[in-house]
């Protein structure tokens, strides 16, 4: 198991560390030193196995903590926030060097974190939980793009996906092609901030508004678009809009999701425009 907080023996060098759960298994010394050196060439810090726990780096010291996790060659590894305490830079570096780890040994890992960004790029498989009931179980892809409620889609994505409440905003609804049956039971729209296109008719729109404020952050633009007390925001628009001009938004019908009044997704097939 490998935890947020790293655990290491401070009074002993990174080799012995890496040692000890072998030595507590009586393995022979030379043959847990050959162990530990190849775990600590693994982990990429060969270079300070006869440095003290203390002379390291955090992210020196979770490699450390990883290599002595798998001296024993265990069938399963749990990893429980491991990457927490670390700074946003060494948080990524270090990220990807456990998906090259785990790639590298096979071991099957088991990865518990609040960060939806780290689960979605490192694994093969999420699960998304709420108060410990299982909410899905896909690959990340499907997960992102088909969510199967509201709970999983608001958690996962940076912007959170937009949400439009029908009851507020009925002439969304009217503006598809949907039949009444299924429409008396969407209760919220989705829609994630990359997949927001736009207009220039607002009888193809799916909302409009004035945009109330455009953020640039280096390469990337996110435009809000305010309409009443409602607020979306999109991260994919082709042409930058000026801020207090009118906007007519919309999206590909396949990247619309729809949630009834319990947060459960609901299945449309072929929506149109009406």
């Amino acid at each position: 198991m490998v935890f947020q907080n790293y655990a290491l023996y401070p009074h002993l060098s990174v080799l012995e560390n890496i040692m000890f759960p072998l030595k507590m298994e009586k393995m022979p010394k030379k043959q847990r030193q050959k162990r530990a050196l190849e775990l600590a060439q693994l982990v990429q810090i060969e270079d300070h196995v006869d440095k003290k726990p203390k002379q390291l780096s955090g992210g020196q010291q979770q490699r450390v903590a990883i290599a002595r996790a798998l001296a024993k060659e265990p069938s399963i590894l749990l990893m429980d926030e491991p990457l927490s305490n670390l700074d946003a830079r060494l948080h990524i570096e270090m990220r990807e060097e456990i998906r090259r780890i785990q790639q590298k040994t096979g071991v099957t890992t088991v990865f518990v974190t609040h960060d939806q960004e780290e689960a979605l790029s490192i694994s093969d498989e999420v699960m998304a939980l709420n108060e410990g009931a299982i909410q899905q179980n896909s690959d990340p892809i499907t997960l992102y793009k088909k969510p199967k409620n509201r709970f999983v889609a608001q958690f996962l994505g940076t912007p959170i996906i937009n949400t439009i409440g029908i009851e507020d905003y009925p002439e969304v609804l009217e503006r598809l092609n949907i039949s009444e049956e299924i429409k008396q039971n969407i209760e919220t729209i989705g829609l994630r901030a990359e997949d927001i296109l736009t207009t220039e008719n607002k009888e193809n729109a799916l909302f409009e508004g004035i945009v109330s404020h455009v953020a640039r952050v280096g390469k990337d633009t996110t435009v809000h678009v305010k309409n009443k007390e409602k607020e979306l925001v999109a991260t994919n628009l082709t042409i930058i809009p000026l801020e207090d001009t009118e906007i007519y938004l919309t999206a590909q019908m396949k990247d619309i999701h729809f949630f009834d009044h319990k947060g459960q997704v609901i299945e449309v097939k072929e929506v149109v425009m009406a």
